[in-house]
């Protein structure tokens, strides 16, 4: 459908914009409240759904690697990955704040790097922000990043990237040295000009600590309810993903049942002909044209 054939939904939301997109001064300012939501998209029609809906920000995560094609980490997925849907992202929703992940090995080896790739994700994404993963180790990427003009957020606790390295998908800060550690990790986030800090997989109090004593906004995903806002990977909360289910997440739809169960009625119809009705789903053709294309076939 067109945007020039495009009708709203009767209590969709759709064809609606809920307001100006966010900039950075207006998501620092919510550090005092009201909290911010978060998901992330990966799409044109899931960004279009969530900028409907009122989303603060929307996160094209690498999680991107996991959710849509189907890898087993986050590791595989490439600038071009992002930038790709990215775009898409930004296509679907372009007065809403999208923040675009760095994937793995796109600011590791050295600043200069860090600095291009957020700049391609700002100069050819269309990102009005970049995330990248890590406290003291990358905070002179994120001070170069932000020093070139590009709005940078942090992300600390689990760090999907190096999940390997922290021993899987775990709670991250459960004892006095490694919590001490994540810490100091957000207050290098802070120092190296970050505008928010994503925390995730923390011990709620953890979260909270971390919460206030940092002056920038912290978005939770199973950090607890003492953050500043909370982000969850949409394929999650719809309930299209159903082979992992971290504790954090909350479903607020089963999405995925409603698809399996409409692609089943379809191919049930098509297989008795129930689909498509001649009438209700067919185009018409004049009877003088249709009689004269008979005759002319010789039938």
């Amino acid at each position: 459908m067109t945007p020039a054939t495009e009708q709203r939904v009767p209590g969709s939301g759709v064809g609606s914009r809920p307001g100006r997109k966010l900039s950075v001064p207006d998501i620092a300012a919510r550090k005092r409240g009201p909290k911010l939501a978060m998901v992330t998209a990966y799409d044109y029609p899931t960004a279009r759904r969530a900028e409907a809906a009122g989303l603060d920000l929307l996160l094209v995560g690498d999680s991107l690697g996991m959710a849509v094609l189907g890898y087993e980490s986050t590791v595989p997925v490439t600038m071009e990955d992002v930038l790709h849907h990215t775009r898409a992202v930004v296509r679907g929703a372009p007065g809403t704040h999208v923040v675009a992940d760095l994937p793995f090995m796109s600011y590791q080896v050295s600043v200069a790097q860090a600095v291009e790739n957020a700049g391609r994700l700002v100069k050819e994404g269309g990102a009005d922000a970049v995330k990248l993963e890590g406290g003291r180790i990358v905070q002179d990427r994120l001070r170069a990043i932000a020093a070139a003009g590009i709005p940078v957020m942090g992300h600390v606790g689990l760090t999907p990237q190096s999940a390997g390295s922290l021993g899987g998908f775990r709670v991250q800060g459960r004892d006095a040295v490694s919590a001490r550690a994540i810490l100091a990790d957000a207050a290098a986030v802070v120092a190296g000009g970050a505008y928010a800090l994503v925390v995730e997989a923390v011990p709620a109090e953890l979260g909270t600590l971390i919460t206030a004593r940092v002056p920038i906004p912290t978005i939770g995903i199973g950090a607890g309810p003492g953050c500043d806002g909370q982000v969850l990977v949409s394929n999650d909360l719809l309930g299209l993903e159903d082979r992992i289910a971290p504790k954090f997440v909350k479903r607020y739809a089963e999405v995925g049942v409603a698809m399996e169960t409409a692609f089943a009625a379809y191919a049930a119809d098509v297989r008795s002909g129930a689909f498509p009705d001649a009438a209700e789903h067919g185009y018409a053709m004049k009877p003088e044209i249709a009689a004269a294309l008979h005759k002319a076939a010789g039938e």
